[in-house]
Formats: C-alpha cells, sequence, structure tokens
C-alpha cells in the first residue's frame, strides 16, 4: 500500500470552510459593496449639496 495519496481530512474541510466564506463574501460584495470611488464620488455629492444649501441660509442675527 502506498502512502503517496493521503489525504488529512481537517485540512480538507478547512479549506472546504474557506471557500465557502470566500463565495458568500463575494455574493456580498456584489449585493451590497460599493468600490472606493463610488463611496467617494456619493460624499463628494453630499458636501456639494450642504455647501448650496448653507449658501442659500439667512443670517438672522
Amino acid at each position: 500500500m502506498s502512502t503517496d495519496n493521503v489525504t488529512n481530512l481537517n485540512q480538507f474541510r478547512k479549506q472546504k470552510a474557506r471557500a465557502d466564506k470566500r463565495a458568500e463574501g463575494d455574493q456580498n460584495a456584489v449585493k451590497f459593496g460599493r468600490t472606493k470611488a463610488q463611496k467617494a464620488l456619493e460624499e463628494a455629492q453630499k458636501a456639494k449639496a450642504k455647501s448650496e444649501l448653507d449658501a442659500h441660509k439667512r443670517d438672522d442675527t
């Protein structure tokens, strides 16, 4: 009997768990994730809208 094809079941189980977790994470990234550029664009748009709104405020002093 040859021992060349011995498989460590603990390693196999852990590799499968890692792959499953990675696949779930990838699905969540597609479903919920935004790129860094998208986040930056949204933040810039919010800042511009706030700036324009503040420019129209009256000074009641």
